[in-house]
């Protein structure tokens, strides 16, 4: 059966289709993927990659540290600990968004990620020669405000580099790379230490060094074709969800419903002690988890190009859910050597896939404005979700902890079952294919 569309460039007949929840992949969508995947990733996500291994090499030599030096050396407490950490994240979320609606408006990327990564680079050295708490208030503040400027923009930077075909892998890549410059930053750490015992100040200025090459990688190597600011109605920025549909409101609702439950990663750290893992092996197991986030990000990235990103983060946070419980009934130290290696696979399949739906759920004129509601989502959601679950911990056990994590995963899950479709894999219903390029207007400039 077939329904007719009369546009402006004639008259189009196409078969009428159903929407369905993820229909599986035609032969030819699949052999598209499978073609895809073989061509090499794009040269701006390869630089992106190895900035952001070079950045968290900077940042993960420190901030294992960072408690111990805010204790021990500047004479802080438990409550500076909390207020630094509560007040720097809060301002990196906020800023995301601005930073990433503000790309969309700007002719430019690139300068986002640049100053961002510069004030990071200014930031970590300095944290060295502070004297009192308020001063690495200070400094973790800007430092977090780098991440806030350059997170979205960035994002949106490897969605517009990378084909429809192969997001799913640039992110994979991405992240791959990260999680890698994780686990080398506190190996790194540990060698400084060794070889220059109570050195926290140096170790502190030597972050400076990594992250001159990232500078260069970004301002020098990342290549941007200039875009033309979209005009303004009224001149202002807009950061209203108003540019997006149901789906991606409902995703942003699913995802808030996830963190609420996603608490931070130190307290299985803490379940790892409980469960008798010496404290000298902690750092080996949170870098053995960090190389499993890697090897498995990148892998994880090419089924996101097959199969869609909707279905793997749905698989995610039910392996999130189940793990989390594992976590309350383990009750010896080899169980949690391998749940965090579960754990990973949740993060691999979750992490790129969630940023691989965002650039395929909105349109390129909005990407930054979304990838930064994205990143707020996440970044207010983090905040509360910490604090309840430690309460919970702490006066009810660990299951009900673990458990409140699972359930509200559930919850997120059955959430992202509504947000129906599969725009990464299937054009609008009836929607007429592009005209000739000599029978429309030329496209104007941009991308990367």
């Amino acid at each position: 059966m077939y329904s007719v569309l009369s546009t402006k460039y004639g008259v189009y007949s196409a078969p009428a289709r159903k929407l369905t929840l993820d229909p599986s992949p035609t032969l030819s969508e699949t052999s598209a993927s499978v073609e895809a995947s073989r061509q090499p990733l794009p040269r701006n996500v390869i630089l992106l990659g190895w900035a952001s291994l070079l950045n968290d090499v900077a940042s993960e030599m420190l901030y294992p540290l960072l408690p111990t030096f805010l204790i021990t050396v500047l004479g802080g407490n438990k409550a500076w600990l909390g207020t630094i950490d509560g007040i720097a994240e809060t301002a990196s979320s906020l800023l995301k968004l601005w930073s990433g609606a503000r790309s969309d408006v700007t002719t430019s990327r690139k300068r986002f990620v640049v100053a961002g990564y510069g004030l990071a680079a200014i930031a970590r050295p300095l944290m060295g020669l502070v004297g009192y708490p308020w001063q690495l208030l200070s400094l973790r503040v800007l430092d977090r405000v780098g991440k806030g400027i350059r997170t979205a923009p960035r994002d949106a930077l490897i969605a517009e580099a990378a084909e429809e075909g192969t997001r799913g892998r640039a992110f994979g890549f991405h992240r791959a790379m990260d999680h890698l410059g994780a686990a080398i930053g506190p190996l790194f750490a540990f060698a400084f230490l060794w070889l220059w015992p109570n050195q926290l100040r140096l170790l502190f200025l030597v972050a400076i060094v990594p992250a001159i090459p990232i500078l260069f990688l970004v301002a020098f190597g990342v290549r941007e074709n200039p875009r033309a600011a979209p005009p303004s109605a009224d001149g202002g920025l807009k950061l209203s969800l108003k540019p997006f549909d149901g789906r991606f409101r409902l995703y942003l609702v699913a995802l808030a419903v996830f963190t609420l439950g996603n608490s931070s990663d130190s307290f299985l750290l803490v379940r790892a002690g409980e469960l008798g893992v010496p404290t000298a092996w902690l750092p080996i197991l949170w870098c053995v988890f960090h190389v499993a986030k890697s090897v498995l990000s990148y892998a994880a990235g090419r089924w996101i190009d097959r199969v869609g990103a909707r279905p793997l983060i749905w698989v995610g946070w039910l392996i999130y859910a189940a793990t989390y419980l594992a976590f309350a009934f383990a009750t010896a130290a080899w169980h949690a050597w391998a749940l965090f290696l579960v754990y990973a696979i949740f993060y691999a399949l979750t992490e790129p896939s969630e940023k691989a739906l965002v650039a395929n759920l909105v349109g390129a004129e909005n990407r930054g404005l979304a990838y930064g509601w994205y990143n707020l989502t996440i970044g207010i959601g983090a905040l509360p979700a910490s604090m309840i679950f430690g309460f919970v911990y702490q006066s009810a056990g660990p299951l009900a902890a673990f458990g409140m994590g699972a359930g509200l995963a559930l919850v997120a899950a059955a959430l992202l079952i509504g947000v129906r479709g599969r725009p990464d894999k299937s054009p609008a219903v009836n929607e007429p294919p592009n005209p000739p390029l000599s029978a429309r207007e030329s496209p104007p400039s941009g991308g990367t």
